[in-house]
């Protein structure tokens, strides 16, 4: 098998530890439907020697989704592509580009852009083994090694084992002295470095991350670039999406239903806390707390659902209990 060029989709949210989950794309996918979404990263290790229905499961509504996996065996990442090509995933993404320390210690993420070979190497395997396709996800570079010409040797020696499609964050990482959120913020963004690498490599699909928190953010990227992936706003302001597959995929605009939203993810955190002995209703309520961000009544909402979700009887009517202290709110 090799793996397919699908067209690149001009929105995804970025996978974000703790944060894209099951329960985030279940809302997200509440707002819109042709955004495409990520798991978290998973270690390909945790896949072989973990609970596979726990690290991989998702929903049929979450398409179109794609697994991040971290790794640098090419063997073990073209065995993790096979399972969640077998699983349903639209597509598999190599990480490199986390900076964590523990990430470091396997030898795997953002420090792989000083292996290129490497990558290809993964990729090549991953690619030999699913017909979905293979993407993979990379800073601007990291410590010294951050010239745009490093970054080009990275993306030419990847390609060249097929890899067709890349998201890049313009920021590169400090392997050392930052934390991986001092990374998110702290080295200036270069978006000119990745418009660039779209105009000389124009075969590629070239996607940008990094600092980009609104759809007109996004539409002035798309005169740029293939593609835009949202993170840490996605997070903070989801309803930001609402008007996403209008906007940047060109969808007839619909308006949100506020009520079928609540009550879906109302049902959801019925089944998920019904699923399974350690499943908390705060794990469906983390992901909503920033709903209603910015609007009025939204200390509201989050104050409601927080003490809420602490009550040992808590049931999933806290949902609606939240909305109507925060319409209360907007009244007064």
């Amino acid at each position: 098998m090799s793996a397919s060029r699908a067209p690149t989709p001009r929105l995804s949210i970025a996978p974000m530890m703790e944060r894209t989950d099951r329960h985030h794309r279940k809302l997200m996918r509440f707002l819109t439907k042709r955004t495409l979404l990520y798991t978290e990263m998973v270690v390909a290790r945790a896949i072989q020697h973990g609970d596979q229905d726990r690290l991989l499961g998702y929903e049929d509504t979450d398409h179109p989704v794609s697994l991040q996996l971290g790794g640098d065996e090419p063997a073990l990442l073209a065995e993790c592509a096979r399972i969640a090509e077998d699983r349903g995933y639209d597509e598999v993404n190599l990480n490199v580009g986390c900076p964590s320390s523990r990430v470091q210690a396997g030898s795997f993420g953002v420090c792989l852009m000083g292996r290129p070979q490497v990558v290809a190497d993964c990729v090549s395997a991953m690619m030999a083994a699913v017909s979905i396709p293979v993407t993979v996800k990379h800073r601007i570079g990291f410590d010294e090694r951050d010239r745009y010409e490093d970054m080009l040797d990275f993306v030419d020696v990847v390609s060249q084992a097929g890899c067709t499609r890349f998201t890049v964050h313009a920021r590169k990482a400090w392997l050392q002295g930052l934390s991986p959120k001092q990374n998110r913020n702290v080295p200036p963004l270069r978006h000119a470095d990745v418009h660039r690498l779209k105009t000389e490599r124009p075969d590629l699909d070239i996607e940008i991350n990094g600092g980009i928190r609104t759809l007109d953010q996004t539409v002035e990227q798309l005169d740029h670039v293939d593609a835009v992936m949202i993170g840490r706003a996605a997070w903070d302001d989801p309803l930001l999406f609402a008007e996403a597959d209008h906007r940047i995929f060109g969808e007839a605009p619909v308006r949100l239903d506020v009520d079928a939203m609540l009550d879906g993810m109302a049902e959801h955190a019925a089944r998920w806390v019904a699923s399974g002995e350690r499943h908390r209703l705060g794990h469906v309520i983390k992901p909503m707390l920033n709903l209603f961000a910015g609007q009025p009544g939204s200390r509201a909402w989050r104050r409601t659902l927080t003490e809420g979700v602490q009550r040992p009887d808590a049931t999933p009517d806290v949902i609606r209990a939240a909305y109507r202290q925060m319409r209360e709110q907007q009244g007064a």
